[in-house]
């Protein structure tokens, strides 16, 4: 259709780039280092603490600032980090940017669709996404404009008819001009307006956000009151009531935490790109992490996708007045469809001009057949056996070979032609069998989520029993479990036989999309993968999606996920990934939520009692780093791949609340303790200070159980490093050592303070309350 269309000079290409008409990419999907750099920076937790710092460095408390260096430590950290992610994605990015056919000076090539200028001549295929706003000169599609208008129904588009960017080709091929480029066009305006309304879906951020908006509500006023009482009511000289006031703060803000989800899920991004996974979201790798539904297309994720023609066997005994083999070689000539059945087929079959076409039908994933009519001939039908023998009994050689899973079409000829592309009734002349491999580790990794808790359900357009024999040699266990969604009528029969078979086959887009939906409905956290523009409507429904890089542009743009190698045994580690991200930050996140709970707690304590802060920001600071930070860190690069359980909030403050209380009782018993025994005020705290570094060990100790090399080096580099830190700058830290009359305290404390602590963790444990 294009022999005609000569297209743009080159002279004119460079003279439209010159003046600036060429389809500049819209923004980036991931961030620029100046955003990043914003984003780390410009925090509610990181301005709270710089006023905090301002106040001390008024009054000349410059020993209690050192929290800064750690913040700024931390800042730092999580650029370096992020844009280090960033860079790896967007080198990643290159190996999958989608590519235009154009013709230019009257040669077909092939470009980078941000190399389109206004008014060049492209061509479009099934499973082409359409790159720019373009007009139809040569030829005719069906298009899917679901990614846009939110129906599912497919268009044909004629000469002359507008396509719009962002939709998709389901059938046909034809030339158009582009009309629009860059943000003119419709997909970059609704792009545009999508990227300004949709937040971003991450449980981790959505708590971080819950618990910074509460202490932005109390930290506030309560700091003012607590100055106020410090300063008024106790007399307290101004240095002290600020620098008391300022620990209380402090001691609420979980510094780390936020740097810790963004390092954690950074490092996600870092290891799935080292093994050829492209992450266009880097929040999908919570969603991952909540995965116990798999929905997977058979073509292309189970088997190789590599098709080729083993059979072509005959369905009649009557003489054809021309072999079957030429009527394929002219069907091939005469047809636009370029997908891979049609190259295996091409690959196959000579192309032939024995017979002149006067009238298509292009092959669609929703029809499932497609039709040449032939002068002086007949009209050729090929397409699925159920479909293009409209219900009649299938050969029993048809059966035989989809048995043994092969996958079966159907040529077949009709007398009559075409009309509004009804099919024809029909006589079958041959059925040709395709082979497509099964992939080397399918039964490898259909077992690994198996045993991880997660269902696999295989959705194809193939026949079912063919799908039902394919995933019975991949090894997939509910192999026998299977319809045929060709007979189902009615949109609720379809969602019914969501959750009772495992293979679905003869599946229309439109019905994949419905199947996603109704696991949904059922609980269900569902990824799905796919590689065919008949899995695009699927796929962006589903909580993670993931394409495989040899699929087709639509695909890959609407996925979360790009397997750039199109191995579908990349998956057990993408899903590992996720889960580790989750588990590790659920894992430490309590151990710094114990100082956020016992520091309000001790804040309203000595607000309404009207007694100072018990300790000052530089001691909170070791606490911060030793404690909290330090193992924290190293503990999140931990493999973890159990199964994610319960809501992340809700168990880390569970997790935390047993220490957090056990500290405040300790130090209210220290503080009456010493005034009943007249113990200095210096002794008192330096009790206290250490009982708190106890318990806040003890918190370590549950995130390293069970032991492992790691684990236990951490551990107690952790206890030993916090005591001799302590030791060390006890001056700075104005604390001093246990005496004889502390020190037997301390340990008449200590033991039935690890006692309950053990016993309060069993009962959480039991209740499942904890992990």
């Amino acid at each position: 259709m294009q022999q005609d269309i000569i297209g743009l000079s080159y002279e004119e290409v460079a003279a439209k780039v010159a003046a600036g008409e060429v389809n500049t990419p819209p923004e980036k999907a991931t961030k620029t280092n100046t955003q990043i750099i914003k984003e780390n920076v410009l925090t509610l937790f990181n301005l709270l603490n710089l006023l905090i710092g301002i106040a001390l460095a008024l009054v000349g408390a410059f020993s209690n600032m050192f929290f800064l260096l750690i913040i700024l430590i931390n800042i730092l950290i999580g650029i370096i980090q992020e844009i280090h992610a960033k860079n790896l994605v967007e080198e990643l990015t290159l190996l999958s940017t989608p590519k235009a056919t154009v013709i230019r000076g009257g040669e077909q090539s092939e470009i980078l669709v941000e190399e389109l200028v206004l008014g060049d001549a492209m061509i479009l295929e099934m499973g082409s996404q359409i790159a720019a706003d373009s007009v139809v000169v040569a030829g005719s599609i069906e298009v899917n404009e679901s990614l846009l208008t939110g129906e599912s129904d497919s268009i044909t588009k004629y000469p002359g008819d507008h396509l719009l960017s962002g939709s998709f080709v389901v059938s046909g091929k034809c030339t158009v001009d582009v009309e629009h480029i860059g943000n003119d066009n419709f997909s970059a305006k609704l792009a545009h307006e999508a990227k300004k309304a949709k937040p971003i879906n991450s449980e981790l951020l959505d708590s971080m956000r819950k618990i910074t908006k509460f202490t932005s509500w109390i930290i506030v006023p309560l700091g003012v009151v607590l100055f106020l009482e410090a300063y008024f009511i106790r007399l307290d000289p101004i240095m002290v009531a600020v620098v008391t006031t300022s620990a209380a703060l402090l001691g609420m803000l979980p510094k780390g935490l936020v740097l810790l989800i963004s390092i954690t899920s950074a490092t996600g991004v870092i290891k799935l790109s080292k093994k050829q996974v492209l992450v266009q979201d880097m929040y999908c790798m919570e969603t991952l992490a909540h995965v116990d539904m798999l929905c997977l297309d058979k073509t292309g994720t189970i088997t190789e996708g590599k098709m080729s023609v083993t059979e072509v066997l005959p369905l009649t005994k009557r003489h054809l007045a021309i072999p079957i083999e030429r009527v394929m070689g002219s069907y091939l000539a005469a047809s636009d469809d370029n997908n891979a059945t049609m190259q295996a087929l091409r690959a196959h079959f000579n192309e032939t001009a024995d017979l002149i076409a006067v009238d298509r039908v292009a092959f669609s994933s929703e029809r499932k057949w497609g039709a040449i009519q032939f002068a002086d001939f007949a009209t050729v039908v090929f397409g699925a056996p159920e479909i293009v023998l409209q219900g009649h009994e299938l050969p029993a050689v048809v059966n035989e070979l989809q048995l043994t899973g092969s996958r079966v079409l159907i040529v077949a000829f009709a007398e009559d032609a075409i009309v509004d592309n009804q099919l024809p009734t029909v006589i079958p002349v041959a059925a040709i069998a395709l082979d497509d491999p099964i992939r080397k580790n399918a039964e490898q990794t259909l077992n690994f989520f198996k045993r991880e808790g997660v269902e696999v359900k295989v959705i194809s357009g193939d026949n079912p029993v063919t799908v039902s024999n394919i995933a019975r040699k991949a090894g997939l266990h509910d192999y026998a479990s299977y319809i045929d969604l060709s007979m189902v009528t009615s949109d609720e029969e379809v969602q019914a036989a969501a959750t009772q078979y495992s293979i679905f086959g003869r599946v229309r887009p439109e019905q994949k999309q419905l199947l996603v939906q109704a696991l949904q409905a059922a609980g269900h956290t569902v990824a799905m993968t796919g590689d065919g523009v008949n899995d695009v409507l699927a796929l962006r429904e589903a909580d993670c999606s993931i394409a495989m890089a040899e699929g087709n542009d639509a695909a890959k743009q609407v996925s979360q996920l790009v397997l750039l190698h199109s191995d579908f045994s990349s998956l057990p580690e993408v899903l590992a990934e996720g889960r580790r991200v989750v588990n590790n930050v659920t894992k430490v996140a309590s151990v710094f939520f114990i100082k956020t709970i016992y520091s309000v707690l001790l804040s309203v304590i000595s607000l309404f009692t009207f007694v100072a802060f018990p300790f000052i920001p530089i001691q909170i600071t070791l606490i911060d780093l030793a404690i909290e930070g330090y193992p924290a860190f190293f503990l999140s690069f931990e493999p973890d791949k159990r199964k994610v359980h319960g809501v992340f909030l809700k168990k880390v403050l569970t997790a935390a609340a047993p220490n957090a209380l056990l500290i405040v009782a300790n130090t209210v018993i220290f503080y009456i303790l010493g005034q009943q025994m007249n113990i200095a005020q210096d002794d008192i705290v330096t009790l206290m200070y250490y009982m708190i570094g106890f318990i806040s060990i003890l918190a370590v100790l549950k995130t390293c159980l069970p032991f492992n090399p790691l684990r236990i080096f951490l551990f107690v580099t952790t206890a030993v490093g916090f005591y001799v830190a302590v030791f060390l700058f006890q001056n700075l830290l104005h604390v001093g050592l246990l005496t004889s009359v502390t020190l037997p305290i301390f340990i008449i404390a200590a033991i039935p303070t690890a006692i309950i602590w053990a016993v309060s963790t069993m009962v959480l444990k039991k209740k499942r309350l904890i992990q």
